[in-house]
This record gives C-alpha cells, sequence and structure tokens, in this order.
C-alpha cells in the first residue's frame, strides 16, 4: 500500500483523477470492496489535494460521482442475477459474511445502503443485495446518493486534513517527528475501528434477545 500511496501521490492532476475515480467506482460496482482499495484511492485523493497536485472540490465531485454510479452498477447487477449473486464464484468463500449482509438489506432496507456505505464489505454487497432484494431503485437512489455525498465528502477531506497536518508538522518539528505523528494518527484509526467491528457482534446478539 505504501508503494501503491507513493506512486499515486507523484502523478499529475488528471491520471489521479481518473484512477482514484476508477477504483472508487471499481469498488462498488463489482462488489470487491474487500479487494480494491477505493476508500484508501479516496483518502490519497484529499493527500494529493492537499500537496497541490488536483483541486480539492473537483477530487469531491469526482470521489461522490463514482461512488454514486458505482452503487448503481451494482444495484443493477444485482437486480439482474437475483438469487444467483450468492452463489458466484466471487462471493463463495465469504457466504457467512454475506448471508449477514442479506440480513442487514432486509432488516434496515433503504437506510442499510446509507450505513453499508461506510463499511468496506458492506459497502461492496449493499448495492448488489439491495438490487437482488428488488428495493425500488427511487428508495435505493435517494440512501445511494446521500451516502455517496456524506461518505465521498469526508474521506477526501480526512485526506486533505492528514496531508496539511503532516506539512505543518514537518515544517515545524522536522520530518521524523511528522512520521511519528501520522503513524500513531493511524494507529489509533486501526484501534477503535477493529473495537468497534469486534463489538457488533455483541450488539446484535442483544438485539435478538426477547
Amino acid at each position: 500500500m505504501s508503494r501503491f500511496a507513493a506512486w499515486l501521490l507523484g502523478l499529475p492532476g488528471v491520471p489521479v483523477y481518473a484512477l482514484v475515480g476508477a477504483l472508487v467506482f471499481a469498488e462498488d460496482a463489482l462488489f470487491l470492496g474487500f479487494v480494491i482499495p477505493g476508500e484508501a484511492a479516496a483518502v490519497l485523493g484529499g493527500v494529493a489535494a492537499s500537496r497541490g497536485h488536483v483541486e480539492l472540490p473537483v477530487m469531491i465531485v469526482v470521489v461522490v460521482v463514482a461512488a454514486i454510479i458505482g452503487d448503481t452498477v451494482g444495484y443493477a447487477v444485482g437486480r439482474r442475477l437475483g438469487p444467483r449473486l450468492v452463489d458466484s464464484r466471487v462471493l463463495r468463500r465469504h457466504r457467512d459474511r454475506v448471508h449477514r449482509a442479506q440480513r442487514f438489506v432486509a432488516r434496515r432496507g433503504g437506510p442499510a445502503v446509507f450505513l453499508g456505505r461506510f463499511v468496506a464489505f458492506l459497502r461492496a454487497l449493499v448495492p448488489a443485495l439491495s438490487g437482488a432484494a428488488r428495493m425500488p431503485y427511487r428508495r435505493f437512489l435517494f440512501f445511494n446518493a446521500v451516502g455517496g455525498l456524506v461518505w465521498g465528502t469526508a474521506v477526501v477531506l480526512l485526506g486533505h486534513l492528514a496531508g496539511n497536518s503532516y506539512a505543518l508538522v514537518e515544517r515545524t518539528f522536522g520530518r521524523v517527528t511528522a512520521v511519528t505523528v501520522v503513524g500513531l494518527v493511524v494507529v489509533g484509526w486501526l484501534v477503535w475501528h477493529l473495537r468497534r467491528r469486534r463489538s457488533r457482534p455483541g450488539r446484535r446478539a442483544r438485539h435478538r434477545r426477547p
């Protein structure tokens, strides 16, 4: 990932827009969010904007539009494949997680489209599962657009903030301190993210109790 980040941040403006948009689109359209680093690419797009390689508002628009269109394609794929989607070769190894995602969509409906946008595996699967469940497209599109707007803006701004923070710390305290600070932030985010994921089964179990 570090090599990918260095390579992406070394590209000029137009290829950065194209690559970030393509990765965000593919993550959602091909339900491969557990393989394709769409969210990481969006964050790096924000970092590129902080360095002046691209324009921040344009990068936000690229990510938001790619997310919405990608989800729409994923919805269309799920609607066409229907129940066969779960038995596809791509998802066979993740059958238990796919069944949990199905139950999530069945229980939450439209809000699942919005909430799923913020979890990598769900971000990849919920659009297709929504199509397979025959969710009305207008309802799907509303929650898809809102989720894409909020998520896309947030992740690009996060990258922009991280890039600006790195530059400021480096100028004030030097590169070693800057790297240390960024590393601590990343580790802290990872710990929080893992704890949040581990706590979900317990919360679900509590909700199922009579």
